[in-house]
């Protein structure tokens, strides 16, 4: 039945019931585990945080959010379902635009929704904060439901926070998001600190003491070879490509994929359309372009302060320059690129669901997972390694993890280090 249940869905090629029979046994051997996850936040921007007020055993992708253009959900309990979903790291983003103690608060209150969404449907949510934790929930036929940190800012510098977010359940911290923090480059800002500071070394080691992974997406080049080389346990990259087939600042160079390989850790392939497609890319780049020319308050644009014709002008554009659709096949290019360069045990999945304004053809919600999977058993993946892909990868990371942390545990105690001491800079 579960074969039969993805095996019509739009953008895969599950004709062939023998590869959706692999798939399907892969998947009930190994949980499918997806690295990153934004419904959190959905729920935090359309319901308040009421997880009460989202009906997840509904159809929500036509569910409108309250802003102008929001599109409907990519997530919901029939399609977790449909897309053999055994495991998911949910993210507890907030926007790099809050900081200090607010930005603490805010991402407690985003850990209580992820908490809340297991204590509603217990049926379906089991929380998880260690390997064996997943794998005990999968075999019991839930969604083992992991905490992640999007942004070293949500712990205001503050490893004591970040030692209480670990106690509240948060299994991985990445480094900065979309700008600079205090003690780590961002990948789309320009440099301010030259990768990691002393501070930002401090809280990898105290990530390292606790058992969280350390992950790299959103991270600058430089900040990805200063963390690798500061580690003791494998890093994640729980939503990221490969750059060398979309050269995008969010994605991964293959001189970095070397050093993942040598730490084995783990790049999660995200489905963002500008990471996935080159094309789409450049389009998206030429678009905002654009955009600033027909308005771009406060500074100028042929029609500023008339927002009717710069819309139009847009529109016009839009018509005329259709966006470059992203794919399932070029997902599964990143794919293929990773194991290539890093090795077919560095790769996973993290899909960025309901983080993303679109999605490739063929990967538009979290029921098309295993459409991913036949697409790599058609081009000869075998069993094993589809199922280091959904989720064996990323469970190794985590087991490691936590063995090193057993032994600093043994031997280190808690650092108490301090922004201002270490890279001599008041907050």
């Amino acid at each position: 039945m579960a074969v039969l249940a993805w095996a019509g869905s739009a953008g895969a090629q599950a004709a062939d019931p023998k590869i959706a029979a692999r798939v399907d046994k892969v998947l009930a051997k190994t949980p499918l585990i997806d690295g990153h996850n934004d419904l959190p936040g959905e729920i935090r921007g359309r319901a308040g945080g009421d997880v009460g007020k989202i009906d997840l055993r509904s159809d929500t992708s036509q569910l409108k959010g309250p802003r102008p253009g929001s599109i409907g959900l990519m997530t919901d309990i029939p399609r977790l379902k449909k897309g053999r979903v055994g495991g998911q790291f949910w993210s507890v983003f907030i926007s790099p635009q809050y900081d200090g103690p607010i930005a603490v608060q805010m991402t407690m209150e985003q850990i209580d929704i992820v908490k809340g969404m297991a204590t509603r449907y217990p049926d379906v949510f089991e929380m998880a904060y260690t390997a064996d934790d997943v794998v005990r929930a999968h075999k019991a036929g839930k969604v083992a439901s992991l905490i992640g940190i999007e942004g070293g800012h949500q712990i205001n510098d503050s490893l004591p926070v970040l030692r209480q977010m670990y106690a509240a359940g948060a299994r991985y911290m990445t480094l900065t998001h979309a700008i600079n923090n205090r003690w780590a480059d961002s990948a789309t800002a320009n440099p301010t600190h030259n990768g990691l500071t002393p501070f930002g070394k401090a809280v990898v080691a105290e990530m390292n003491r606790l058992g969280m992974l350390v992950d790299l997406s959103h991270v600058s080049e430089k900040t990805m070879k200063d963390a690798l080389a500061a580690t003791q346990a494998p890093v994640i990259f729980s939503h990221s490509g490969a750059k060398a087939v979309a050269d995008h600042a969010r994605n991964v160079p293959d001189d970095v994929l070397a050093l993942v390989k040598a730490n084995r850790g783990v790049v999660m392939v995200n489905f963002a359309t500008t990471y996935v497609s080159e094309a789409r890319n450049r389009w998206a780049a030429d678009r905002s372009a654009e955009q600033a020319r027909y308005n771009s308050p406060p500074f100028g644009g042929l029609y500023i302060g008339q927002p009717e014709r710069a819309k139009a002008a847009m529109d016009a554009w839009d018509k005329a320059n259709p966006g470059p659709p992203a794919t399932l096949a070029q997902v599964a290019d990143h794919v293929e690129h990773l194991a290539k360069v890093c090795g077919v045990d560095c790769v996973g999945i993290g899909s960025d669901f309901d983080g993303i304004g679109d999605t490739p053809v063929g990967l538009d919600g979290v029921d098309k997972f295993p459409d991913l999977l036949a697409e790599l058993a058609r081009r000869g993946w075998s069993d094993e390694d589809l199922g280091k892909l959904a989720g064996g990868n990323v469970l190794r990371a985590l087991r490691e993890a936590e063995t090193v942390a057993k032994k600093l545990q043994a031997t280190t105690p808690p650092s108490y280090a301090k922004l201002a001491d270490l890279d001599g800079t008041a907050k």
